[in-house]
Formats: structure tokens, C-alpha cells, sequence
């Protein structure tokens, strides 16, 4: 997801057992969201449909994450 103009914040992508959000400027956040990437700014966020959600977290990523400069692809 973006703005037009203003590049990628966050991606997302499904699996079969898990869906990865990923955060194009994880390590600016707050805290910086558990899963590693090979891209030094870049981090994961594993949802298995399990898992309790903390969903004010998660909420509080994105909304960090969409005040941040954009992701140019």
C-alpha cells in the first residue's frame, strides 16, 4: 500500500499458511515489528490465522508506517 506519488509503505503478501505484511521502513518504527529482512530498512510481520492479533499494535505500525517517506519501486 501507498500514496499516489509518495511511494510503498506497506506490502502484503499470502501464503498458505501465513500472511507477511511488510513494512518498507520497519526499523523506523516503533516498536520495530519481529521478522528480519535481508533489506537493512525492511521488516516482517507474520499473521497465522491462529494468532491473537494485538490489533492496536498492529494498527499503530501502519499508521507510523504512512507517515514515513515512500518506498520507490
Amino acid at each position: 500500500y501507498g500514496m499516489d506519488g509518495e511511494g510503498w509503505f506497506l506490502g502484503i503478501h499470502c501464503f498458505t499458511r501465513y500472511v507477511k505484511v511488510a513494512f518498507f521502513r520497519g526499523m523506523s518504527l516503533k516498536p520495530v515489528p519481529p521478522g528480519e529482512s535481508r533489506s537493512k530498512d525492511t521488516r516482517y510481520f507474520h499473521i497465522h490465522e491462529d494468532d491473537q492479533l494485538d490489533e492496536a499494535q498492529f494498527v499503530s505500525w501502519v499508521k507510523q508506517a504512512s507517515q514515513l517517506p515512500g518506498e520507490r519501486m
